[in-house]
């Protein structure tokens, strides 16, 4: 129904801290805007390619005029929507997904937590008909066409738990896969939308943990979820209790896509880590899952964690020392060969995603500056077939979002199709869209915005035939 509005740990930060430094996600590239506006009839340079037909929308933590949240993922969703057809952009606009958290409410109550007490400000998907804005942390929101909040979603009274804001729709049958995440029991309940948007699935995931569970993957045959070295820490300040700890094992569960699949969950020790993105799974010729994504080790998650929070000691990027890590996992021999395939820091993996859950060609990816100045802002192909990385740098000051890819008309090959990014430009104190080949990393066209929209975090690309 939709309804109208204990372990160790090792990145404790006293409380006053967070008060005593400048919040890196309230500057910059990551200022928020006052504001909701709509505009029309945008600027276009070069060809926009008229068979992109639909809207891209995509996420953002924007906190409202005064409000200053304790980690940057607490800050308000607003959603920036801009409207292409035949050749021309037609409008933009941006709206807060308007929660009661964005009015002040508690997330914790004297009940319990309020499951519609929501940032909504991770991720926007289209899902049988549904614009959903998301935070794992609760139940997704429903937005109209014009990015209007509906109100909260909870599937007909039957999402038990908080929804993950990287939900996975299969390409081959419709169906959206997806979990829910607690830090208390049940730590891990996954759930089977149809086409239609009915959940027709669920199962509570026996031996999983508390650790933090951002993102996850599948397969044609299997469902792979990972836990990493962060876990439940209530004594963390920031409002968000988790934190890294040596006490809690890194394991990747591979769980058959069967309907007793729960029961026959297999986990799998891995080194020490924590990811939050996955880029990709599949089964190799041999059965083997592959899984790949980047990949904080524990200097990196402090550093990228104390960013997140504001704190002293922070890396100078939210994803400091993220690099792309292949885990290989041998269901016969019960043993995983892993090691970090890159030297560039990045984040916002992407694929064309008519290849999700098979062994695709081509990933894209945000890259970040790292902690020692190697690198720089941009867009990154990744040939897997071959090794070789393309870079479309972005410039001086500017900050591509996630790369969006969308499939061209009658495309013949994996890449064949376009690169959707959107880009926060300091100097100019603007924003563009770009739009990308995705074969060659060339612009093929700029429509530029109205605003600077901030940097972060996620979205979608909304055709037409999905309306």
């Amino acid at each position: 129904m939709t309804t109208r509005l204990t372990a160790q740990h090792s990145n404790h930060i006293k409380e006053e801290e967070f008060a005593m430094t400048a919040k890196p996600y309230l500057t910059g590239h990551y200022t928020p805007a006052v504001d909701e506006i709509t505009a029309t009839g945008l600027t276009v340079e070069g060809h926009l390619p008229p068979e992109l037909n639909g809207r891209l929308i995509r996420n953002s933590h924007n906190p409202k005029p005064g409000v200053t949240p304790t980690h940057w993922f607490k800050g308000s969703g607003m959603v920036h929507g801009i409207r292409l057809r035949d050749g021309r952009a037609e409008w933009y606009r941006n709206r807060w997904v308007r929660t009661p958290a964005l009015d002040g409410a508690p997330y914790m109550t004297e009940h319990g937590p309020d499951m519609t007490a929501s940032p909504a400000g991770t991720h926007v998907i289209e899902h049988a008909g549904r614009l959903l804005a998301l935070c794992e942390a609760n139940f997704p929101f429903e937005l109209d066409a014009e990015l209007e909040t509906v109100g909260a979603y909870d599937f007909d009274g039957k999402l038990r738990s908080a929804m993950t804001a990287h939900p996975k729709t299969d390409p081959a049958t419709g169906e959206l896969h997806f979990f829910g995440s607690s830090p208390f029991p049940p730590y891990l309940i996954y759930y089977i939308a149809d086409a239609k948007g009915q959940i027709v699935h669920s199962a509570e995931i026996p031996d999983a943990t508390a650790s933090l569970k951002h993102d996850f993957a599948i397969t044609r045959h299997h469902v792979v979820f990972v836990e990493g070295s962060v876990t439940f820490d209530p004594t963390e300040h920031s409002g968000i209790p988790y934190g890294w700890s040596d006490a809690q094992p890194s394991r990747i569960g591979v769980m058959p896509r069967t309907a007793d699949g729960a029961a026959k969950i297999r986990w799998f020790a891995i080194e020490p880590g924590n990811m939050l993105h996955a880029a990709n799974a599949y089964e190799d010729t041999q059965g083997r899952i592959v899984l790949e994504g980047p990949t904080v080790d524990r200097e990196g998650f402090q550093l990228s964690w104390n960013w997140w929070v504001g704190a002293p000691g922070r890396g100078t990027e939210p994803n400091t020392r993220s690099y792309t890590r292949r885990w290989v996992v041998d269901l016969a021999q019960g043993s995983v060969d892993e090691q970090t395939i890159d030297d560039l820091a990045v984040e916002f993996p992407t694929l064309n995603e008519d290849y999700l859950g098979t062994d695709n060609r081509y990933t894209y990816a945000i890259s970040f500056p790292d902690q020692d100045g190697f690198g720089g802002y941009g867009v990154v192909k990744y040939d897997r077939a071959t090794g070789a990385r393309r870079l479309h740098q972005a410039g001086d000051a500017r900050l591509p979002s996630e790369a969006v890819f969308v499939p061209a008309e009658g495309a013949t090959s994996e890449d064949d199709g376009y690169l959707l990014t959107v880009v926060s430009d300091l100097k100019q104190d603007a924003s563009q869209l770009l739009v990308l080949d995705a074969t060659g990393l060339d612009r093929i066209a700029t429509v530029h915005l109205p605003r600077r929209v901030t940097g972060g975090i996620h979205g979608s690309w909304i055709p037409d035939t999905d309306q």
